[in-house]
């Protein structure tokens, strides 16, 4: 009997050991627990939970251990009357093994600034009585990185979508620039074929000195060199071209020879070999190892 005697005590110390061991661990979480009944009456409470009461203006020794945690709810009015609510609808359906847990996250802000928790009701296992376990956590911490994240999503949306008005708006800008250039190409070319040309091919017809007609070859080389960087689109080179010109100048771009070209034109080769030079002339070509067929395909 003695034996016996021991080692039932040393289960009672030990048993008494572990409560203790147990309550430390309960008192120890940073979740706000309480533990209620089949009826929504609270049988126990941590240390956080008791914490939390007392800053929110109850007495230092409340634990709230006695009161209904479902009426609590169901009384509650203000703005918190529908969050609350919808917590004690919750944890009756957790009582009634209706659904296994319940999950609700709800704001609760404070003098001292916003606040969140994250509400989680679960029933205990084992055969005894029905027990619900209810914890709150303080999750102000990710609903704040959270909302920084999304403001700053949204100011990167805003920055993307300014960014994509400024493109567009450049790509306009862009393309009113570019017509502005090849009018303004164009007209210089038209000014250029029917102000100035036209004197100077008078000029090289005229019965002048030779030093006299080198000047004026000079000019007209000078010329062909400041207009050919403009003739790099065949638009452009039309201002400038004859009709029977721009006909030698698409077949020699289709790769005709001067022969083919004649049967075509029905004009003899010579013409074609004297309208092939003046198109030369023309595009700044004189004197340089560029094929006319090969400067034509690069035209736009």
């Amino acid at each position: 009997m003695g034996r016996e005697s021991a080692k039932k005590e040393q289960r009672t110390v030990a048993l008494i050991e572990f409560e203790k061991l147990d309550r430390t661990v309960f008192d120890s979480l940073s979740a706000h627990i309480t533990i209620l009944d089949q009826d929504g009456i609270i049988l126990e409470s941590n240390q956080a939970w008791r914490d939390f009461a007392t800053a929110s203006g109850l007495p230092e020794d409340y634990d709230g251990i006695g009161e209904n945690y479902l009426n609590i709810c169901d009384q509650t009015t203000g703005e918190d009357a529908d969050d609350a609510k919808q917590v004690a609808k919750g944890i009756r359906s957790v009582i009634l093994q209706e659904i296994d847990e319940f999950l609700f996250d709800y704001p609760c802000h404070s003098p001292d600034g916003p606040h969140w928790y994250y509400m989680r009701a679960i029933r205990m296992q084992g055969d005894g009585p029905i027990r619900v376990v209810v914890s709150h956590e303080d999750i102000t911490q990710l609903k704040l990185a959270q909302e920084a994240l999304r403001k700053s999503q949204a100011e990167i949306e805003d920055q993307k979508q300014s960014l994509e008005e400024t493109n567009i708006a450049l790509k306009v800008l862009l393309k009113q620039r570019e017509n502005d250039r090849m009018e303004l190409e164009k007209r210089m070319l038209a000014n250029i074929k029917q102000l100035v040309f036209p004197y100077v091919e008078k000029l090289q017809n005229s019965p002048l000195k030779a030093r006299e007609k080198t000047l004026v070859n000079i000019v007209s080389d000078h010329l062909n060199d400041i207009i050919s960087p403009f003739l790099k689109q065949l638009s452009n080179a039309q201002l400038l071209l004859t009709p029977q010109e721009m006909q030698v100048a698409t077949l020699v771009k289709d790769g005709k020879t001067s022969k083919e070209i004649a049967s075509i034109l029905n004009v003899t080769e010579a013409t074609v070999n004297f309208h092939r030079k003046n198109l030369r002339e023309k595009f700044g070509l004189k004197n340089k190892p560029v094929g006319l067929h090969a400067y034509l395909i690069s035209l736009k």
